[in-house]
């Protein structure tokens, strides 16, 4: 502001030097044509906005006159305006060096509000006078109602309505006691149908593929249930919950077999594959990585290549989930620093026939 001030004044100094030596009469003919340019540039351009260098400019020059001059000056501003400019400068320069201190209570750490969000996340039934307390046996001094200000800034709404649980949320607490399993269908070079039955294990993500078939009735399904109580117990799995669709070849008999094992049986909604996530995501795997790439003969052959994928899903494939660990194979521990490998040589095993790839360092 100040710059545009000391630029304006000097402009302002040339143009008198200009003006003094001019005649009344050259003054006189000016100042009309001056007026008429200005008439015109208010009719092409709307309002104008001023800075603060401007209006103390035109505040300091033009409040001196009197009314009457100013009226006929045709100014860009009303006579009123000016006036105001002239009486806001003492004003302004007292609320720059006299500027009033924050009021109120001082603002809330982000880390506090971190803090209140996270628990508000983790602990759905808890209102904000619950999560008051929680901070309070933390050692945080934080009054409640600073509590319910952060969750409603952020559109968290009271514990009540709060409390359902989404599906999602019910997936995520109960990962380690879950199952699930499902049929689908695959198609040989004869075009014969062949539905293969698998199942999947939410916290390792380990999958078992124990049969297909060619005609999968209920009797069937019943002794593949059988298989899977036993290899369950053999491993000491503690899975409470199977999830499975509402497939008409999941009888009650089946239910009533693996009520009997301890696992409670939870069905899909009709239409709604969302509630058996992991298990149609491991389906599109499967057939995007082997079956899409795979002439499958016969029978024979498809079990084979499903035996192999099983091992290369469970023992090999890496999983975000398990950070990039496959289910059955940690991540070793880094053994050298990447930027000093020079050479490094990789063995390669196929399964089967080509279609999946497992590299090896060679020792």
């Amino acid at each position: 502001m100040l710059r545009r001030m000391a630029y304006l004044a000097a402009s302002n100094a040339f143009a008198l030097q200009r003006v003094l030596p001019m005649s009344d009469r050259d003054q006189d003919i000016e100042i009309p044509a001056l007026r008429h340019q200005l008439l015109v540039l208010q009719r092409q351009v709307g309002k104008p906005t001023f800075t603060n260098a401007d209006r103390a400019v035109l505040a300091g020059l033009l409040h001196r006159l009197p009314m009457k001059k100013l009226r006929q000056l045709l100014p860009l501003v009303r006579p009123d305006t000016i006036l105001r400019w002239h009486r806001d400068l003492p004003r302004r320069r007292h609320a720059a060096t006299c500027a009033p201190k924050r009021r109120g209570r001082p603002a809330t750490v982000r880390s506090i509000r971190t803090l209140v969000l996270r628990l508000a996340s983790e602990n759905a039934p808890q209102g904000h006078r619950r999560i008051h307390g929680e901070l309070a046996a933390l050692d945080i001094k934080i009054a409640a109602s600073t509590v319910w200000e952060i969750l409603n800034e952020h559109g968290i709404p009271p514990a009540p309505e709060r409390q359902s649980t989404t599906w999602a949320d019910f997936l995520r607490s109960e990962t380690a006691a879950l199952l699930a399993c499902d049929l689908f269908e695959t198609r040989t070079l004869t075009g014969t149908r062949r539905y293969v039955f698998a199942v999947n294990e939410h916290a390792t993500r380990h999958i078992r593929i124990p049969a297909a078939t060619t005609y999968p009735t209920a009797d069937w399904i019943v002794q593949l249930g059988r298989n899977i109580v036993t290899d369950l117990k053999d491993v000491g799995s503690s899975a409470m919950f199977l999830i499975q669709d509402r497939d008409s070849k999941f009888t009650a008999t089946f239910d009533a077999l693996l009520t009997d094992a301890g696992l409670t049986v939870i069905t899909t909604g009709i239409q709604i594959p969302r509630m058996n996530s992991i298990m149609e995501r491991w389906i599109l795997t499967c057939r995007t990585e082997l079956l899409d790439r795979t002439l499958i003969w016969n029978q024979r052959h498809l079990l084979h290549a499903l035996r192999e994928f099983e091992t290369f899903y469970t023992c090999h494939r890496p999983h975000r989930t398990l950070g990039q660990a496959a289910p059955l194979r940690p991540v070793p521990e880094p053994t050298s620093v990447p930027a000093q490998i020079r050479h490094l040589e990789l063995r390669r095993r196929d399964r089967p026939g080509g279609a999946l790839h497992e590299h090896q360092r060679a020792t």
